[in-house]
């Protein structure tokens, strides 16, 4: 389907993530499901810049999937849901290293630093026509969304990212 780094994301990891967040719908046009695994790997990537950062190995992160796990095992159903089970618990194990990176490459940034939030707002003024104190909520969104671009546009840069179109046409027809 794709890889980061030559590590694949299958199709049926990325198509269980699909129909997860589309209601089960799995069939779809192309440009849909293209939309879909560009966000799926900025996901993917942003996981990894995490894990490079050794958020994966902070003790609260571990406490926090060893729960969930624990969790998810006492209700498990039966051996067929197997294999969402493992997705599931994946998903759970990426989705928290994507909050945390994002809390500090992202939100906290935004809230805490003043100099850059103004910085941010001057440079941009020609967007807004209040003071930023009058904008400020709509300043620090702007702000989030500017840092989140340069973020994901230098992972990007950093890691190789491969997409098999043929794979991604074929699950279209599906």
């Amino acid at each position: 389907m794709a890889a980061i780094n030559g590590k694949s994301i299958s199709s049926k990891e990325f198509l269980w993530a699909y129909k997860k967040s589309h209601n089960g719908i799995s069939s779809t046009d192309y440009a849909t499901l293209e939309n879909y695994l560009n966000l799926y790997i900025n996901f993917k990537l942003k996981v990894l810049d995490a894990r490079e950062m050794g958020l994966d190995k902070n003790s609260i992160y571990q406490e926090e999937i060893r729960t969930y796990e624990t969790a998810l095992v006492a209700h498990k159903k039966t051996d067929a849901r197997h294999k969402d089970q493992d997705f599931l618990l994946n998903e759970y194990k990426e989705g928290v290293l994507m909050f945390n990176i994002s809390e500090k490459k992202i939100w906290n940034k935004a809230q805490d630093d003043e100099q850059a939030l103004q910085e941010f707002y001057n440079k941009n003024q020609q967007n807004y026509n209040k003071p930023l104190s009058d904008l400020r909520g709509q300043v620090i969104a702007d702000y989030q969304q500017s840092l989140e671009e340069n973020w994901l546009k230098g992972l990007r840069q950093k890691h190789q990212v491969k997409i098999n179109e043929q794979e991604l046409r074929r699950l279209a027809k599906q």
